[in-house]
């Protein structure tokens, strides 16, 4: 195993509740109210659909608000991943990520361990640069039980929901929680910051038209049938807990940019004012540094 590569679910495609949008010259954000299931393919006008996102959407309205769901994994945080996380938005390589209470930083003198004190008092999280950013695995269909679709967010009513979800799922199931027949079901929510506009989040529940009593019992029974083929769960929990332990980032740099794009976009008011600071005061800050060095190898890779 390579040292450094974080050795994750492998992928097949993408579940997305927005995308990307050209308005003004400018690649931009933009959220929707349903799912969108893609390929890892992108063209000129986006991630292209993936056949999946057709066939669930049969006999249904125009809008995919639910998707059937499994996981891989019996363990909450090798399911969804939820860290702080700071991106370079220009080359789109991370250079932070934490925990709130220590985190992983690539640094002048190299990878470094330090104190995370979270976005709202790292210096370095100035104007968004940092966020919560979680990224889930599923299984979606039955034609690769190892192949997985990811959804990404930065949205703190998706983590908290999902990772409160998957708490309370492995309790309530006996540590069953990749035998649940489970389903991705978008909500939506009113704040006073969003002054009456919707807001809408993923929530993780038992498949529709099915009671809790039901969907444990069915984790049971898939759970025996499982383990009568030889089905080891728990040393396929252990295999994923080191892949993901063997790189300091989850996300590769070839994914990176994309997420960048997505979740971490450009604010000019933001960039411009670290890049005028050294000028006024004489002295450069870590994140000045941070950037020279990222725009020195980018020249050079």
């Amino acid at each position: 195993m390579l040292k450094g590569l974080a050795i994750t679910p492998p992928v097949l495609g993408r579940i997305s509740i927005g995308k990307v949008i050209e308005k003004n010259g400018k690649r931009l954000p933009e959220k929707d109210d349903q799912f969108t299931i893609t390929s890892q393919v992108q063209s000129r006008d986006g991630w292209l659909v993936h056949p999946l996102n057709d066939e669930l959407r049969e006999g249904k309205d125009d809008k995919l608000r639910s998707i059937p769901v499994r996981l891989l994994f019996n363990e909450p945080e090798l399911n969804f991943r939820a860290d702080y996380s700071l991106f370079n938005r220009q080359t789109g390589r991370p250079m932070c990520v934490g925990n709130g209470e220590t985190c992983k930083r690539i640094t002048p003198e190299g990878m470094q361990s330090l104190p995370c004190p979270s976005p709202d008092a790292c210096s370095l999280a100035k104007g968004g640069a940092c966020k919560p950013y979680g990224r889930l695995n599923v299984l979606v269909g039955d034609d690769d039980p190892l192949g997985s679709f990811v959804f990404r967010t930065t949205g703190f009513n998706s983590i908290r929901t999902l990772a409160a979800r998957l708490h309370y799922f492995q309790a309530i199931s006996g540590n069953r929680l990749a035998c649940l027949p489970l389903e991705l079901r978008l909500r939506g929510k009113s704040t006073r910051q969003s002054h009456g506009t919707p807001i809408f989040y993923v929530d993780l529940t038992v498949r529709s038209g099915m009671e809790i009593t039901e969907a444990l019992q069915a984790a049971a029974e898939l759970d025996t049938r499982r383990q009568a083929t030889g089905f080891d769960q728990a040393a396929l929990d252990d295999a994923a807990r080191r892949g993901f332990s063997n790189g300091a980032f989850e996300d590769s740099e070839e994914d990176a940019g994309a997420v960048v794009e997505e979740f971490f976009p450009v604010d000019s008011n933001v960039e411009s004012s670290p890049k005028t600071a050294p000028h006024l005061t004489g002295k450069s800050s870590l994140a000045d540094k941070l950037e020279a060095r990222y725009q020195h190898q980018s020249l050079h890779t």
